[in-house]
């Protein structure tokens, strides 16, 4: 448990690192694009009138840096703002800031990825088990050949498939935004409902373009663990079913947190494809929108909201390893 804090400050340390790298590439990425649409803006406000002075100003506030001077100030300069948490101001939505953007979308996206999350990892890991316990019966080998299929399928197909079936043939799921606009919003059962109702198709959208990565992954690891000497003493002494079972489940659910980083990192760059085939109002449309619109201030602070996301669950599940594996406690290698 002493390690934990350093553990904790080496994360933390990365994490900045992480952070740091990439605002640094969106930077210069805005710089380098053609026409520099910094330098644009300010020089259109002066050819309207305004005064250098104001043009920089107002230009500033917008991209969050000087749009004159050496590359370098400019640079320090956004760092600077960057630490403020002041990213720039939206030109798509006058008068409100890049990061109000992109949290009012992200709100929206993180329940999507929370709830595919949850349920992904529990039907993966549920069928997963009965895969590996019933591996030489029919129903162990359907289980792995969906897991197989739906792992391949790609997120947009996916969507468009639930999109088909449950407005198109059989239309009893909403596909257009978050929420009826006809339901007075509130904390009451009609709102609540059609909220639900919008997110449904979008989450398991979510969840069955994961569920395969977690089912394939369950019954390897199971398989693995039922070779395991351990398993072996434990009907040797025997123990009851239920805490085989539990010696079992901790050890084999291990591998699954080894990609449940890379699930988040996954189901945020799926939220551009999915988002966009439901018109659900999350992180993925307002990137989409901001590129169409050249709004780079929002771009940029998608794009560091989603590295924070990803560093976060990177942390959470190093941390979360470390709780359910008594081996990393201790730095051995002993069994269960």
């Amino acid at each position: 448990m002493r390690k934990l804090p350093l553990r904790l400050a080496g994360h933390l340390v990365r994490a900045l690192v992480m952070i740091w790298v990439v605002a640094t590439f969106t930077f210069f990425l805005i710089r380098q694009m053609p026409g520099d649409p910094v330098a644009a803006q300010y020089e259109q406000l002066v050819q309207q009138g305004m005064s250098p002075d104001g043009a920089r100003n107002a230009t500033q506030l917008t991209y969050g840096f000087m749009p004159t001077g050496s590359t370098w100030s400019q640079y320090t300069h956004y760092l600077w703002r960057l630490l403020h948490f002041d990213l720039g101001r939206s030109t798509q939505t006058l008068g409100v800031s890049a990061s109000s953007e992109v949290l009012t979308g992200a709100k929206w996206t993180i329940g999507l990825v929370l709830a595919g999350i949850l349920l992904s990892f529990a039907i993966g890991a549920v069928l997963g088990v009965i895969a590996a316990t019933r591996r030489s019966s029919g129903t162990g080998d359907a289980l792995t050949i969906t897991g197989s299929l739906f792992h391949a399928i790609p997120q947009f197909v996916m969507a468009l498939v639930l999109i088909t079936v449950f407005t198109v043939i059989w239309p009893v799921f909403p596909t257009d935004g978050n929420v009826d606009i006809l339901v007075d919003p509130g904390f009451n059962g009609p709102y609540i409902a059609s909220l639900v109702s919008h997110a449904t198709l979008p989450a398991l959208a979510y969840a069955l373009s994961m569920f395969g990565s977690y089912l394939l992954t369950m019954k390897s690891s199971v398989i693995s663990v039922l070779g395991d000497d351990f398993v072996l003493a434990a009907e040797l002494r025997g123990l009851t079913r239920g805490i085989r079972f539990r010696y079992i489940a901790r050890n084999a659910l291990l591998p699954l947190f080894t990609i449940f980083a890379l699930t988040i990192g996954f189901m945020f760059g799926g939220a551009v494809f999915i988002e966009k085939a439901f018109n659900y109002p999350g992180m993925g449309v307002t990137l989409v929108n901001s590129i169409g619109h050249r709004d780079y201030s929002t771009m940029n602070a998608t794009f560091l909201l989603i590295t924070a996301a990803v560093i976060v669950a990177n942390i959470l599940a190093d941390l979360l390893y470390t709780a359910i594996d008594p081996r990393v406690r201790r730095g051995g290698t002993a069994g269960a």
